[in-house]
């Protein structure tokens, strides 16, 4: 059965998974970067984006992990872009360029309708109005058996979560201070929600902390 699930959420040692005032300038928060440095340092990342080099082991290895067996994703309407309320035109088509590094359908979180967006290697952009059930359901038939995952950002993981939609979860503490921003687990109680921790580990940019189910 297909699955939902969360890879690489970035949390710092502060708690928050992005900064505050997103804008063009800041796509994840004013001062929100560093929170994402392990990811940004692995080879993985590096290929998404066209470029050569990077670091292997374990980060690089968690971020190719990520995308094994995914069929679809679903993002809030802040992790597509930083427009605001109704869209004022077709132009904004994500953070990505013309090939995003998803390569299949992605379901976005919105309340304002608007024609899906084909890009470039597979990716397709389908808005969806009617909420997250709605959305996590057109996502499971898109992806034909393969798993889907949840993107984020904070708001849309906790309504998931508080949902008790979400199976599986992979969780990065980075070693960043951000001060401000979105925090994640302040109002979340994950053993009342049902799940429990599977296990950790660290490398030497970040600590991996996989939570699941409690069965």
């Amino acid at each position: 059965m297909s699955k939902l699930r969360v890879h690489c959420f970035s949390v710092s040692f502060d708690g928050y998974s992005a900064g505050p005032d997103q804008d063009l300038a800041n796509p994840v928060g004013v001062g929100g970067l560093p929170v994402f440095g392990w990811q940004f340092a692995t080879r993985a990342h590096h290929q998404m984006h066209g470029n050569e080099g990077g670091e292997t082991g374990l980060d690089n290895d968690m971020v190719m992990r990520g995308f094994e067996g995914i069929g679809a994703w679903i993002l809030g309407r802040n992790m597509f872009g930083p427009v605001r309320g109704p869209w004022p035109d077709d132009s904004w088509k994500g953070w990505w360029g013309d090939n995003p590094a998803y390569h299949v359908p992605v379901f976005v979180l919105t309340h304002h309708a608007r024609a899906p967006i084909v890009m470039h290697g597979g990716t397709t952009f389908y808005f969806v109005i009617e909420g997250i059930h709605a959305a996590l359901e057109r996502a499971k038939e898109a992806a034909n058996g393969k798993d889907v995952r949840l993107g984020g950002g904070v708001s849309t993981m906790k309504q998931y979560l508080r949902a008790g939609l979400v199976d599986d979860m992979h969780f990065v503490l980075s070693p960043a201070l951000i001060g401000s921003g979105e925090r994640l687990f302040d109002d979340l109680n994950l053993p009342g929600l049902g799940y429990e921790l599977k296990s950790h580990f660290s490398s030497p940019g970040a600590t991996h902390v996989m939570v699941g189910r409690r069965k």
